[in-house]
């Protein structure tokens, strides 16, 4: 749903920074974990109609709402869009056999970057070329939403779901990490839990008749524990997991306050803007990143906190360049190379994630990573950026940010060398041993 609305190009007052665009992280941070369990539990599609009411009421607001308490019930509303969008991903799986998941999440993708992208470079042509006003814009993304909202209600209800709704299953579950075999570790005691419990994978049809198990709600939370240790126990899928909470903290609050520090470097009111335009150069540039790193061939679990490190301490050289060079060209440069190495990086680690574990697992461990990242933003956000903690200028916000970076690409630097030595230590020690029964 969120792929069909339209990116506005719009200016900000300084105020925004420190009373408004922290209500959203708040909201978000406490209505996903909420969500994650409701979503499951109401089978996906009340959960996306929630979502596109969210996003009508966001855009009537933004067309009317006046004052600083409207503005910011609006960015509650926003808050609930976001976090109701992983109902839009999981309705996708719960509805296609699993044959079909790659294919269908290759759909999604695209249409989430189509959509965002011609919603931007629209609506840039539409402000700069035809001199249309903000205000008709968000009538267009207005109706976009609506639309979506109108066309949700014909989406089949699903008969199943991951948790709350398994369909009955005379097939062992498997439930764990993937061995370097290729095989799984399993955890039989969180599998044992829930008698019948459903793996995704299974072939059984969505639409079956047969009575659903009701198992107690207190033993689903209990299997997500032990399934949240269980995961989190592997160091790979623990490593890029951290990289991802860490660095995604990062990006949301680049990209929610970068038109912000535009704004700063040349106000909107004295120039021509093309913030429209640099949204979409940057989404199409780091998809064809992301296609060409299916090609690299490199030994991500020798080199990848390395690599890693390294690159994040290209995101923060630039996010660095586009807070200090007053160059309203360099800043949008900087962004662009900001978003295709993050765009890049967390590619490689959805797919390091997902080769660590078993299909079933995949939701609760994004879902976790997710709320990490999320957790973090708001407490930077508390200290840098709300009103109530430091109240910190834009530009000083934006130095913190490129020190933060830093500072990620320290902690992997120090832990990407660790395990190189500890790999060539190893591999010493057999290459001895080999002599040593050699001889």
């Amino acid at each position: 749903m969120s792929c069909v609305i339209m990116c506005p190009v719009y200016s900000e007052p300084s105020g925004v920074f420190n009373e408004i665009y922290p209500v959203w992280t708040y909201s978000y941070l406490v209505l996903l974990f909420p969500v994650f369990l409701a979503t499951d539990y109401l089978r996906y599609k009340p959960v996306i109609l929630l979502q596109g009411l969210s996003l009508i009421v966001t855009w009537f607001m933004l067309l009317y709402a006046q004052g600083l308490l409207a503005i910011q019930f609006l960015e509650f509303f926003y808050g609930i869009a976001t976090a109701t969008e992983i109902a839009y991903y999981s309705y996708i799986y719960s509805v296609v056999d699993l044959t079909m998941y790659q294919k269908v999440t290759s759909y999604c993708r695209s249409a989430t970057l189509v959509g965002f992208t011609v919603g931007s470079v629209l609506g840039q042509i539409l402000v700069s070329v035809a001199g249309w006003s903000l205000f008709s814009l968000n009538v267009i993304s207005l109706t976009c939403v609506s639309v979506a909202f109108a066309v949700a209600w014909f989406l089949p209800m699903p008969q199943k779901s991951l948790f709350f709704h398994h369909v009955p299953s005379t097939c062992q579950r498997t439930n764990g990490i993937k061995a370097q075999n290729g095989g799984f570790v399993t955890n039989t005691t969180a599998a044992n839990h829930l008698p019948g419990w459903e793996d995704p994978e299974s072939k059984m049809p969505l639409n079956t008749e047969e009575p659903e198990p009701a198992p107690e709600r207190l033993l689903v939370l209990k299997v997500l524990w032990d399934d949240f240790l269980m995961c989190y126990s592997s160091r790979p899928l623990l490593c890029w997991s951290v990289w991802w909470a860490l660095s995604t903290c990062g990006y949301f609050q680049v990209v929610n306050y970068a038109q912000g520090l535009w704004e700063t470097v040349m106000p909107s009111r004295d120039a021509a803007i093309y913030n429209g335009g640099v949204e979409a150069v940057s989404t199409l540039l780091g998809a064809v990143a992301v296609f060409v790193v299916g090609y690299i061939k490199i030994s991500w679990s020798t080199w990848g906190e390395m690599m890693l490190s390294l690159f994040s301490l290209l995101i923060a050289a630039a996010v660095y360049i586009m807070d200090t060079v007053q160059n309203i060209w360099v800043c949008y440069m900087s962004y662009v190379v900001f978003r295709i190495i993050y765009m890049l990086l967390i590619t490689i680690a959805t797919f390091q994630i997902a080769a660590n574990l078993s299909m079933e697992r995949y939701a609760l461990v994004f879902g976790v990573n997710t709320f990490i990242a999320l957790a973090l933003q708001t407490l930077l956000t508390l200290i840098v950026v709300d009103a109530s903690g430091l109240g910190l200028e834009i530009t000083t916000q934006f130095l913190i940010y490129a020190g933060y970076f830093a500072l990620i690409a320290v902690v992997f630097l120090a832990s990407g060398s660790v395990s190189i030595m500890k790999k060539c230590r190893k591999q010493e020690d057999a290459e001895s041993s080999s002599r040593v029964t050699t001889l």
